[in-house]
């Protein structure tokens, strides 16, 4: 395998980890959004990534044979499979709005409750917990493949 090929794997995860931590980010800074007047409301978001083949058919399902197929192709030696970067998209969460007891609120409804963002705190702090981790291992194995092609080309120089 290429070293950088190995780069390039390692970079497309760190992209991944960062935009994880940009939602969770953005998330947690419309938590305590107020529902509009016209009933829209900020709606939580995810990253979802998606392998795709060699082909560039999206892997997970039964469009291009599953698991079996990207270890055929890895084990091939494909230069395509490499360089096949997972499809990463950001979505709504569709989540409930959360409802607040409020009533002084100037936008609570009748009953006297506010309409929040439906984001949980919690569940986005460990999301962005789990993302930063993800990048720091992303950056230590692009270090230790550094480290092994240095090495490589100091074993082939002394020869």
């Amino acid at each position: 395998m290429d070293y950088t090929q190995s780069f390039a794997i390692s970079a497309a995860g760190m992209n991944i980890e960062r935009m994880r931590v940009d939602v969770a980010a953005l998330n947690l800074a419309n938590a305590n959004t107020v529902q509009g007047v016209g009933g829209t409301s900020y709606q939580p978001l995810r990253v979802v990534a998606q392998a795709r083949s060699a082909a560039g058919d999206l892997v997970g399902g039964t469009t291009a044979g599953g698991f079996g197929a990207l270890i055929s192709e890895g084990l091939g030696g494909s230069d395509a499979a490499a360089q096949a970067a997972p499809l990463v998209r950001i979505v709504p969460a569709n989540t409930a709005p959360r409802l607040v007891y409020e009533p002084s609120h100037p936008l609570a409804n009748e009953r006297g409750f506010v309409a929040y963002a439906g984001i949980d705190t919690a569940t986005e702090m460990v999301s962005m917990m789990s993302a930063t981790r993800a990048y720091e291992a992303n950056v230590s194995a692009m270090n230790t493949s550094r480290t092994l092609a240095l090495r490589a080309l100091d074993i082939g120089s002394n020869a």
